[in-house]
């Protein structure tokens, strides 16, 4: 009988045992797992001639430590090169293939510092782009004022690699060559940064100490940064203007029709012109004035001035009037889109704008109407005071540190 038992112990063991072995050779198990985890398509396997868990093992020896980020961040690249490729071609000759692991050793190596795993994974799909204009990652032009930011080789951000105090362990991820403008991602938790934390750099210009830095925050992780980035160019949040990437925010509700004429506003922050201390930041806003094509052509109208309701954070409110916009006094007819761009600067937080433009009709100047412009708001980006600021460059009560701006129920969003 125990002769029996044990027998029956080995074939059970031994069905088991072929079972997982069937099981873990399953195709469509693998298959599933190369899709999550790699993206691979049908295509992909049949280039590669190998079979679901074979590809998968292959993917893994090269890039298993990335798992948890490769299929995010591949997804966002593809996605970005997918609506470029369909809006502004030319952009994606500028990218650079990506590097491989022992590069990214020995550019760790080189700068003494761990670089995020992330980072590492993005910059094993792609490294960077070339130094161009435009840049991949956003332009801003407003009067004689031009930003344009590359996405930086892992190379060249080396080279820029901050350990000056109030920068220490900083890489750069991008540059403007018009500005110098770059934003800088922390390699490590010191100075009052955060790890991993991207930022626009923003010098203290009433410190005594010329290394008080202050930071407007664009994102906790690159993960974050340039996913949530890539979100907003595929989507259409971020213009295609002449074959760049402008970076103004439409808000959706920043519409008005009044009649045949629709307006509509988007802004955008410019941390080059802003600065925490003293308080001066800096927007620019793009507006759209557009004229119905079913309007009667009777209808057609000319602009003659503005009139602005501006808003502060501490309720303050000023009133600007003005002939035409930014020196021009366009016709409006059946179909007729006219945009322009202003600025303005404040030293709240936050304030709104909202007002009207006044027109008459072509047909009979004496008809004078006026044309609603909804209310947008203006938010600054979070913040980080320099925690290197001297004492006494503090009045007294004043803090130091993180901000946000305080919305006061009036700002739906952050720029």
């Amino acid at each position: 009988l125990l002769f029996v038992d044990l027998a029956c112990s080995f074939l059970s063991c031994n069905f088991v045992s072929r079972r997982l072995n069937e099981l873990t050779g399953h195709n469509p198990l693998w298959k599933r797992l190369c899709q999550k985890h790699w993206l691979l398509t049908e295509a992909d396997k049949t280039q590669r001639g190998l079979a679901w868990k074979e590809l998968f093992r292959e993917y893994y020896a090269d890039l298993g430590r990335y798992i948890d980020y490769y299929s995010t961040l591949k997804k966002a690249w593809d996605d970005l090169k997918d609506y470029l490729n369909q809006k502004c071609p030319r952009m994606i000759a500028s990218l650079k293939e990506g590097v491989r692991e022992e590069e990214l050793d020995t550019i760790e190596a080189q700068i003494g510092c761990k670089l995020p795993i992330d980072y590492r994974c993005s910059y094993r799909i792609h490294n960077g782009q070339k130094l161009v204009v435009p840049g991949l990652m956003g332009s801003m032009a407003l009067s004689n004022h031009y930003r344009s930011e590359d996405l930086l080789d892992i190379e060249t951000a080396a080279g820029g690699f901050q350990q000056r105090k109030g920068m220490r362990q900083c890489l750069p991820l991008t540059f403007c060559f018009h500005t110098g403008l770059s934003q800088y991602m922390a390699l490590e938790s010191t100075e009052g940064r955060t790890c991993s934390e991207i930022f626009y750099q923003c010098p203290d210009q009433l410190a005594q100490d010329p290394s008080a830095i202050d930071m407007f925050i664009t994102g906790p992780n690159f993960t974050e940064w340039f996913t949530s980035y890539v979100d907003n160019v595929v989507t259409g949040e971020y213009p295609i203007i002449r074959d760049q990437i402008f970076r103004y925010v439409h808000d959706k509700r920043c519409v008005a029709t009044t009649g045949d004429i629709t307006v509509s506003v988007s802004t955008s922050f410019l941390p080059e012109l802003s600065s925490v201390h003293p308080p001066h930041f800096f927007f620019t806003y793009r507006i759209r004035i557009e004229m119905a094509k079913s309007a009667l052509p009777e209808n057609a109208c000319q602009l003659d001035s503005r009139y602005w309701k501006i808003t502060n954070a501490n309720g303050n409110v000023e009133e600007v009037r003005g002939p035409g916009v930014v020196g021009e006094f366009p016709v409006m007819t059946p179909g007729k889109v006219h945009e322009y761009a202003s600025c303005t600067t404040f030293s709240t937080t936050s304030e709104y704008m909202e007002g009207h433009y006044t027109f008459h009709r072509l047909k009979n100047k004496e008809e004078v109407f006026d044309v609603a412009i909804p209310r947008f708001h203006m938010v600054c980006p979070a913040f980080r005071e320099s925690m290197v600021r001297s004492v006494n460059d503090y009045e007294e009560g004043e803090m130091h540190g993180m901000n946000m701006a305080d919305p006061g129920g009036r700002c739906p969003r952050h720029v």
